[in-house]
């Protein structure tokens, strides 16, 4: 079972960027020890993972082995249930690594195959792995909101920028490759107008691999003092909106939205955007998952407001000292040592030769970590 759940694991990871808002799937038919269908799915594709396997299997699949990472869907939406094919074509046993997190299956798909005869069980040792794999999806049916993670690149002494000259990368080459295929996994991205303002940034997936829809840019800026020949506006083709408020000058407005810049009135408090309600139009236009490159305000606005969920911090060996040097968080601040933002699960990534990554959840539940 191992090298199929494998195999099956694996075809999922080619939707990295192709399923959203749907899960990755990726699915492989056995017979007699033969693998007879394979198949993984992609949301502009027509059929779900299993369906293309049970094409390819033809009438190999009756008797099979159906290996999936996640539990077959058995509702109509833009296709129709592949709990449905499973059964016609005479699927014998289908080995899951996981449950749908999806309310309009969770268990339901399980409970039509094993009524039809069909043996279903659950790999539990795939299952962490699995749903890592699939993440913002989990966490968006669970939550009914984005994963949101904030990213930053930074000194081992916790610094982003320094005080004058900030020519330069932090982090080197190689770091700077693995954040493009991060953002290549996310649905959007989040930055504040002074990041914009400082470094004319982009935000773009420039790994070049397809996407079954653009990666959102997404600008905080509550005055729009966003430049109209900055990189992020010049270079946008539907893929950029810009949060701000009600006091922002109405022919800026007008000027960015004639460029396709989408422009939205969030009014938060002390005259800020709300970014509450930015992570609720994301929600509503079923955004999996949002990454937020900013500066340390933005960062700390996130953290402090309860809607960051995980951090991944680029480190890289170096040390900038000084009490002016940008530190990844600022803000207010915790006033006391005990009302410190607690993380867990944390994990660490290295990047040879001499760099590393802190993946690290927020932890929601604060007695959970006492």
């Amino acid at each position: 079972m191992a090298d199929y759940m494998r195999e099956a694991l694996e075809l999922a990871r080619q939707g990295i960027g192709l399923t959203s808002p749907n899960p990755m799937v990726g699915a492989v038919i056995v017979r007699d020890g033969e693998v007879v269908g394979r198949g993984y799915h992609t949301y502009p594709g027509k059929f779900h993972a299993e369906v293309i396997a049970l094409q390819q299997a033809g009438e190999r699949a009756r008797g099979a082995t159906l290996y999936v990472n996640l539990e077959p869907c058995c509702h109509y939406g833009r296709t129709g249930p592949c709990t449905e094919r499973i059964i016609a074509a005479g699927i014998k046993r289908v080995v899951a690594a996981m449950e749908d997190p999806n309310p309009a299956v969770s268990g339901k798909g399980f409970a039509q195959l094993r009524a039809a005869g069909i043996e279903v069980e659950i790999a539990h040792e795939y299952t962490a792995e699995a749903e890592k794999l699939n993440e913002p999806f989990v966490h968006f049916m669970r939550t009914g909101r984005p994963l949101v993670t904030i990213k930053a690149a930074l000194t081992l002494d916790g610094k982003i920028a320094a005080p004058e000259d900030n020519y330069g990368w932090i982090t080197s080459e190689q770091a700077r490759a693995h954040v493009q295929e991060v953002r290549h996994a996310h649905d959007a991205i989040l930055t504040g107008i002074g990041t914009v303002l400082a470094d004319d940034c982009r935000l773009t997936d420039r790994t070049g691999k397809p996407r079954a829809r653009p990666l959102m840019r997404i600008v905080l800026d509550s005055q729009l003092r966003i430049p109209l020949t900055s990189q992020i506006v010049q270079t946008c083709r539907n893929d950029v909106t810009v949060i701000t408020t009600s006091a922002a000058p109405p022919e800026k407005r007008r000027a960015l939205e004639e460029r396709g810049v989408q422009v939205l009135v969030f009014d938060g408090p002390g005259g800020r955007t709300d970014i509450a309600r930015v992570i609720q139009w994301l929600a509503s236009e079923q955004y999996l998952s949002l990454m937020v490159e900013a500066g340390s305000k933005v960062n700390w606005a996130f953290l402090s407001a309860g809607l960051a969920d995980k951090i991944l911090f680029y480190y890289a060996p170096k040390i900038l000292g000084g009490l002016k040097s940008l530190p990844v968080v600022g803000g207010a601040g915790r006033k006391r040592r005990a009302d410190a933002i607690l993380f867990e699960r944390v994990n660490l990534i290295r990047i040879p030769p001499d760099e590393f990554i802190v993946e690290a959840y927020c932890v929601r539940d604060v007695h959970r970590a006492d």
